[in-house]
């Protein structure tokens, strides 16, 4: 999942420098892909990911998995969301162009992604007409859903 991952539309200014991850690569994948099966509010969270290795028998502080998350983020291979619940979120990112964006309840915290395709048309003609090459995006939209309203 992380060997080929790249967001849609990006090119890169330099080389590509893989992160050094050695044995942990695998684990993160694993990870990555069980929490698929999660509600999304409960996915891809550092203190997740630390307890998933802890209850695992891995020894790692919960530092590395910042430190490694926010290398993943650098290098392009995951996205940091911050859905304003002061906690954030990761998710790979797909180099098939699986992008999407995020409603979040504030009042229950139930997270949902959704694809718009006029909104991804309205950045790309925002670029064109700001002059900014834009290299990524995320929208995050607060509300209440429908159970809460």
């Amino acid at each position: 999942m992380l060997e080929d991952s790249l967001p849609p539309g990006y090119q890169r200014q330099k080389p590509v420098r893989r992160p050094m991850l050695g044995p942990w690569q695998g684990v993160i994948d694993a990870i990555l892909e069980d929490d698929k099966q999660r509600p999304r509010k409960q996915r891809h969270t550092a203190k997740r990911i630390f307890d998933r290795l802890r209850a695992s028998g891995r020894r790692v502080g919960i530092a590395s998995v910042y430190r490694v998350l926010e290398l993943l983020t650098s290098e392009g291979f995951v996205q940091r969301i911050d859905l304003g619940s002061g906690i954030s979120r990761y998710e790979p990112i797909h180099s098939g162009g699986d992008h999407h964006h995020h409603l979040v309840c504030d009042s229950c915290g139930k997270v949902e992604a959704f694809e718009d395709r006029e909104l991804e048309r309205a950045i790309h003609r925002l670029e064109k007409t700001s002059g900014y090459a834009v290299a990524a995006h995320d929208v995050v939209l607060h509300g209440s859903c429908s159970d809460c309203r």
